[in-house]
């Protein structure tokens, strides 16, 4: 008998749960959050230069900083909430985040579970080469030795599109490194001759170190990714805010500073 109430106790609570959560995933939450004056964004807080601690711990990043800038336009408090990123739809979806912000990529897939933003960036995979070396376009790769981090996106595009760089470079295949900081050093001492990268964290990394000068990034035929932001599907007015948000801040030259802050140029996206 004792089991059979605790079970029914404990169907009851789920119950009561899945109610809380639908009164907030079942509507348009943005006269909600005016009210209480506070977002919940979802992030993988391990992601640079989007969204990561620095070395006191705190948050930072590039999409922390225009995450912020837009919702302080309306006078909203932004809590970022690290989630696990596999789980971001469904953290989103039940209710525990209201938004996802974090170097997040348009894809046909995910629009089936969510509502997008406008594209607030693009990224893009680059060859990365010395100055010194003269090579500025990818077909000055043929016969010559490139690198590429291990596990990255661009290997990934680079295993995927052979015709634009695998099929000219030495050997047919990129020599494999574990951090971009081991790859850039072979860069510069000559034991490889180029670098595919992520354009975002390549960019970052270089103006950190302040050698962006010392290298040309060298944009090629991959395909380009949109990054935007995720929202319910619900979420109409939400969306339509963050993307008036984000567009006042570029007439007003304030997500150019930011995004040269962490870039070093600006990234805003040449609308479609």
């Amino acid at each position: 008998m004792k089991k059979i109430s605790l079970l029914l106790a404990i169907v009851a609570g789920i119950v009561f749960l899945s109610g809380c959560r639908n009164e907030k995933t079942d509507k348009d939450n943005w006269s909600t959050i005016q009210s209480e004056k506070k977002i919940i964004i979802g992030l993988d807080d391990t992601f640079v230069p989007m969204g990561f601690r620095d070395k006191e711990g705190k948050l930072t990043g590039f999409d922390i900083d225009l995450a912020r800038a837009v919702f302080r336009e309306y006078d909203i408090k932004v809590v970022f909430q690290p989630i696990d990123w596999s789980m971001k739809e469904f953290e989103l979806n039940n209710g525990t985040i209201d938004l996802i912000w974090n170097g997040y990529t348009k894809t046909a897939e995910r629009a089936k579970k969510v509502q997008f933003s406008k594209p607030y960036m693009q990224n893009e995979q680059v060859l990365i080469t010395t100055k010194k070396s003269g090579i500025t376009s990818f077909a000055q790769m043929k016969d010559k030795i490139l690198g590429a981090q291990n596990g990255s996106s661009g290997y990934d595009a680079f295993i995927k599109q052979p015709k634009i760089l695998k099929d000219i470079v030495k050997n047919q295949d990129a020599v494999l490194y574990d951090s971009f900081n081991e790859a850039l050093i072979d860069l510069k001492s000559g034991r490889i001759d180029g670098l595919l990268m992520d354009k975002v964290y390549a960019g970052y990394y270089l103006k950190q170190k302040n050698e962006l000068d010392q290298f040309n990034m060298i944009k090629g035929d991959y395909q380009s990714e949109d990054f935007v932001v995720g929202a319910r599907k619900k979420d109409k007015e939400l969306v339509k805010k963050i993307n008036e948000g984000i567009a006042e801040l570029e007439k007003t030259g304030e997500f150019q500073q930011i995004s040269d802050k962490w870039f070093g140029e600006d990234v805003t996206p040449v609308q479609k």
